[in-house]
């Protein structure tokens, strides 16, 4: 604003540049939130000048000269016109009205009224009520500016404004949006909510539909209490507008051209939102309650309250695919899991926005809070690699942590979403009573998220009609709050009461619709209306189904085409300065796509990716360090020295290639892994893949092995290919860092659920990685990937051995030796086989032949056959291994030894003795243990 400007507006306005007081608390509102003073206001310190060259925009200017700076301006503009004399006293209650208004926004969800069971007991707000401020009852009729308060034409009597502020911060929602740092987000949220008093005015046909969700949600646990006594279902009774919500969110989300929706949440409530949001038909729920699913013979099936549904939604915007992700009893997991699965639709659909394809979490009030996995969900949210235009998390808060708690006791913050402030989303507290305020707030929640791309919190504020399960009695530790369930009415009874005495339905209608809904479960079909046949799921998992770890593929690449491949990924432009180190791997790898040096376990990496890429088919890799690569190998991302841009040769390989995201993830194992899984469940045609930073970090990460990604496919039929690279060997760095917990995914190995593989070359890890997408099948691959192998002078390959066969999941002697000679075979994995073999060369020993192992599970038996069919004769066998003999792979694979080596003949180990840490943290006996082993393997 120029200084004229100023000049006038200050000479028409009350304060006439006489009142410092108001001047100076007017400043102190503009700096603790720019939205609590008028638009003019703002507008006039936004364009502050320096005054005296300081900055009056910074965190604490003087005040002394800001006020100075408007006494030269009315003093200047007094020698021109006469101004008129402003009230002092009336002036300072101006400012104390906008410090109220502020006082609402900032605090009055603390006094909202949100427990329907009025069991909350908060105190007083003191900065609510308008004699803090020092405003009289003479004030109340009293006409003053408003201000920003986005309700009335800008100025109000008093008491009109505290009946309009507690109407919209105080009743059945209350809003928590002031610890947002952005000025647009506050005011956005404020031109939603104070317009109209943060109500909406519904029409019939809207109230009928949140009344019909609410007979829905009743009426299913009360048919499943009557028809199943007994049986645990996890009752959503006490939330039951947690289904009303549930469908708001989808008919405006499809308003607004969203065309998917995937859906996490615990077991609470969960059969009731399969059935009556996503429409999954009642005969096959009961049928699951009956039991009459366990022969079909799909693997060992899940309890009824994880199972996952899709299904179609329609909307008055079109169609909406839902996916309700299919979730194990621990809790929070599943919320990354859904944030993967929607990236890998939003990538699939090039929605760059997040618009197109939405995520749904729905917590419990002690999770949220207590576990761990939400924090680290929200702080992806915003990262490249994980953003998904924004969440909504719903916390279904039943006020009973989980069997017995209170929040004394599951928590040490005021609100059990309190974790959400972290990444600043904005948390709306609403009343479960109050269908309406649910649907209002479900409406703006989505508006939010669609238009600013970030998280929005819904607390639902309910109760729990039963206890933890049907089985359980709650009064015997909740005596007070169970005394008042039983008295307290439903929220359908409390709502169809409303609906009648506002005569928008009547008794009779309202009885019809419960009958209605009854006839419906009693014929078993399908009791959402919006339900549509799927036509709206965009990826295709035929070609993947049913599938054998044998089946034959075709995965050559010609030599010439290779080569063209190694000199596209080798090279880097000229202007494009590279760090000394790095550009001596990539000098090294010209020569390698020339074919004047043999390949490293880096080249042939990036190989593999180039000739999938090439394709059409996308490779996504996160990890702590995957660009670089922990141990400096990859380089799949190049830095240039003098600008820090990036350049990435793997993007550069094709015309028209499939897309290659490499990304640095947060420093987390649990959040990361969840998420790739939940990518790769979406995502079958390329290859996902998460690299710990050291593999024994995988162990941060263990419920998403055990609950996901070894039993997914037995407990829900979901097919995954992700891949773990989990660095792994013995090269004395200490326990911490040597073994990647080999035994512990051997140890969940079965049915074939999943690969453990050790390549020991870098032609072994090219064709590894390339059968993961080429061969039809789709199951985790698991990697002890190496460290001190990935410059080993003996782990080098040629180009020829990349263009020629595949994966060898069994490679037999590589060194002439007279097969008559030998005397004993010593099995191996990873690098210990090239200790073994560096020292029998050395040693001159020739009755020792070393065979290895590569792929430990499903392990090969008919290629291990082959391999022994020259040392049928041998009667000596052993397995040996780095790792602690309690550890590894010997417990878990030596029956496979066993079954493999000729009848009568005996199978020994050689490794350490049993540890209970990984590896000892002293160099020197690192060295002797290492020694020992090498020299029992080969009978020194």
């Amino acid at each position: 604003m120029h200084q004229g400007i100023m000049k006038a507006w200050l000479e028409s306005s009350h304060l006439s540049g006489a009142n410092s007081t108001y001047v100076e608390e007017m400043y102190e509102a503009y700096q603790e939130d720019p939205s609590a003073v008028s638009d003019d206001w703002r507008a006039v310190f936004d364009n502050l000048p320096p005054v005296d060259g300081n900055d009056t925009h910074s965190p604490e200017p003087a005040h002394s000269k800001i006020r100075d700076y408007f006494r030269s301006l009315a003093q200047d503009s007094r020698t021109k016109t006469t101004g008129r004399v402003s009230d002092p006293e009336l002036d300072a209650k101006q400012v104390k009205v906008l410090q109220l208004i502020n006082a609402y926004r900032f605090r009055g969800h603390q006094n909202a009224n949100l427990d329907p069971l009025a069991l909350w007991k908060r105190d007083a707000v003191a900065e609510l009520d308008p004699a803090f401020h020092g405003l009289t009852a003479e004030d109340m009729d009293r006409e003053f500016n408003t201000g920003s308060f986005a309700y009335g034409n800008g100025t109000m009597k008093l008491k009109e404004l505290v009946k309009a502020l507690k109407a919209t911060y105080t009743e059945s929602i209350g809003a928590e949006y002031m610890h947002i740092t952005d000025t647009e987000e506050k005011r956005w949220i404020q031109q939603r909510l104070e317009p109209t008093l943060g109500r909406a005015a519904y029409s019939k046909d809207v109230k009928s539909r949140l009344l019909e969700g609410l007979n829905a949600a009743e009426g299913m646990e009360k048919y499943l209490g009557a028809k199943f006594p007994g049986a645990k279902r996890f009752s959503l009774e006490g939330g039951d507008s947690l289904v009303p919500m549930l469908r708001e969110i989808i008919y405006r989300s499809g308003e607004a051209g969203t065309k998917e929706i995937v859906i996490g949440m615990a077991h609470r409530g969960r059969l009731n939102v399969l059935v009556n949001v996503l429409g999954k038909r009642p005969a096959e729920l009961f049928d699951e309650f009956a039991g009459k699913h366990h022969e079909d013979g799909l693997g060992s099936g899940d309890v009824k309250y994880h199972q996952g549904f899709s299904s179609d939604f329609e909307t008055p915007g079109g169609n909406v695919h839902l996916a309700l992700a299919f979730n194990p009893s621990h809790l929070e997991i599943v919320n990354p899991v859904v944030m993967g699965s929607v990236r890998a639709r939003l990538d699939r659909r090039g929605s760059d926005d997040g618009l197109q394809v939405m995520p749904i979490t729905i917590h419990g009030d002690s999770a949220i809070a207590g576990q761990g996995i939400v924090q680290e969900t929200f702080n992806m949210s915003q990262t490249r690699a994980f953003k998904v235009g924004g969440s909504i998390r719903i916390v279904v808060n039943n006020q009973v942590g989980f069997t017995t708690s209170n929040h004394h006791d599951t928590r040490s913050t005021e609100y059990c979403t309190d974790i959400a402030k972290m990444v600043q989303a904005p948390i709306f507290h609403v009343n479960g009573d109050d269908p309406e305020a649910v649907a209002f707030i479900s409406q703006l929640a989505v508006d939010y998220r669609n238009t600013f791309k970030r998280d929005v919190v819904v607390e639902l504020v309910c109760y729990r009609r039963h206890g933890h399960n049907e089985a359980d009695e709650p009064s015997a530790t909740q005596p007070v709050m169970y005394g008042k369930i039983k008295k307290h009415p439903t929220t359908r009874k409390i709502y169809a009461d409303r609906l009648v005495a506002e005569q928008s339905l009547s008794a009779e209608d309202i009885t019809g619709m419960v009958n209605d809904y009854r006839d419906a479960l009693d014929k078993g079909d399908c009791v959402v209306k919006e339900w549509r046949p799927m036509t709206l799921h965009t990826v295709d998992w035929t070609p993947y189904l049913n599938r054998e770890w044998d089946e034959q593929y075709e995965s050559a690449i010609g030599l010439d085409h290779l080569k063209e491949l190694a000199a596209k990924v080798s090279y880097v432009p000229e202007t494009h300065q590279l760090q000394s180190r790095v550009a001596k791997i990539y000098n090294d790898r010209d020569a390698m796509a020339k074919g004047e040096k043999l390949l490293d376990w880096g080249f042939a990496e990036m190989l593999a990716y180039a000739t999938i890429l090439e394709t059409k088919k996308r490779v996504r890799i996160t990890g702590q360090d995957s660009g670089r690569g922990t141990f400096f190998h990859r380089h799949a991302v190049l830095h240039n020295q003098k600008d820090g841009t990036t350049y990435l040769p793997l993007r550069h390989v094709a015309d028209k290639e499939g897309p290659f995201d490499i990304n640095d993830s947060v420093l987390s194992e649990a959040s990361v892994l969840a998420f790739e899984y939940g990518y790769a469940t979406a995502e079958p045609a390329g290859l996902t893949i998460w690299e710990a930073q050291f593999g024994d970090f995988a162990n941060c990460a263990q419920v998403v092995i055990d609950q996901f990604l070894s039993s997914g496919e037995q407990k829900w039929g979901r097919l995954c290919g992700l891949t773990m690279l989990l660095p792994h060997g013995y090269e004395g760095q200490g326990p911490e860092h040597s073994s990647a917990r080999l035994e512990r995914f051997l140890q969940l190995c079965a049915n074939h659920n999943m690969q453990v593989c050790i390549p020991s070359t870098p032609a072994q890890v090219y064709h590894m990685l390339r059968r993961q997408v080429v061969r039809p099948m789709r199951r985790p691959l698991v990697v002890m990937s190496p460290k001190s192998l990935l410059r080993h002078p003996m782990a080098v390959s040629s180009l020829e051995e990349l263009a020629e066969g595949g994966f060898r999941n069994v490679i037999g002697e590589v060194d002439t030796l007279d097969a008559s000679k030998v005397d004993r075979v010593v099995f191996c994995s990873g690098k210990v086989y090239y200790d073994l073999l560096d020292r029998r060369r050395k040693e001159n020993i020739d009755n020792v032949a070393i065979v290895r192992i590569e792929q430990l599970y499903p392990f090969p038996h008919e290629e291990l056959n082959a391999v022994l069919a020259d040392y049928q004769h041998v009667t000596d066998f052993v397995w040996c291994q780095e790792e602690p003999q309690n550890q590894g792979a010997w417990y878990c694979s030596q029956h496979h030894f066993w079954s493999s080596i000729p009848q009568g003949a005996q199978l020994s180990y050689a490794g350490r003795e049993a540890s209970a840490a990984p590896a000892c943290g002293y160099p020197e006996l690192h060295a002797r243990q290492q020694e020992s082993l090498i020299a029992s393997a080969l009978k020194l």
